[in-house]
């Protein structure tokens, strides 16, 4: 296997014997495994940027036979990570609140087929007594407990895995002196395009959500005008700061 580049910022081409197999901005050697006998070599093939991983390209070799490839991406985002085990290349999903995917997984002699679907689950029996900001690397995380989960899908409805994709760029989370959190993120490589705020109350056991299109127009879950002052303050200065 080759990777070459032949202008400086230009893409990566990825060559068996001269053969090309895939090319990209980003080509990189994972790693290779032995699936059901067979030595597998994994590369990492995506665009680039920040928070979309790459795509997964599989190479083998059947005996006395041509080199292979299969690609794996399950959306524009890139691959799942991989686990390998004797038998198979399990590709397993990052959720994000509201979403049920497909985990996939590889064999040399099965290809790429549907293992089942995965579906995001909080943790049960956790409650409001339970949040804790200060063990959240995103404020996305406040999810996995159950009554904020329960709380974020009243008002959310459907529309929680595109709220959740608008938080996924971000950091920390900041308070309100009422003991409300919050935090601002954006959808990956549309920062400004496409903003997202999300704000938790454990005292009054509220959640509230606000997006920011193109078009600059915010919306809220619940209607942005029933928000309490702190918290419409705390966003309208977010959006001034992103501004």
């Amino acid at each position: 296997f080759t990777i070459t580049q032949q202008e400086e910022y230009g893409e990566k081409v990825l060559a068996y014997d001269g053969k090309q197999l895939a090319d990209n901005y980003d080509v990189f050697f994972d790693k290779i495994v032995e699936v059901g006998g067979v030595k597998v070599a994994l590369f990492d093939v995506g665009d680039g940027g920040n928070q979309c991983g790459p795509a997964s390209v599989i190479a083998w070799k059947p005996e006395g036979g041509e080199i292979q490839t299969t690609t794996v991406e399950q959306d524009e985002c890139g691959a799942p990570p991989a686990a390998v085990s004797d038998s198979a290349i399990y590709y397993v999903p990052f959720l994000l609140p509201g979403e049920t995917r497909a985990a996939l997984q590889w064999s040399p002699t099965e290809g790429l087929t549907t293992s089942g679907n995965l579906t995001y689950t909080p943790e049960s029996g956790t409650d409001w007594k339970d949040v804790d900001p200060s063990k959240y690397d995103n404020i996305i995380d406040a999810f996995h407990n159950e009554a904020v989960y329960k709380a974020a899908q009243t008002v959310l409805g459907d529309t929680m895995p595109d709220m959740a994709t608008s938080l996924l760029v971000g950091g920390g989370t900041e308070n309100t002196a009422s003991g409300a959190f919050y935090a601002t993120g954006c959808v990956p490589h549309d920062c400004g395009g496409n903003d997202g705020f999300m704000a938790v109350d454990p005292v009054k056991h509220k959640v509230y959500f606000a997006r920011r299109g193109d078009n600059g127009e915010p919306q809220g879950w619940p209607d942005l005008k029933t928000w309490p002052a702190d918290i419409k303050k705390a966003y309208d200065d977010a959006q001034g700061s992103a501004n």
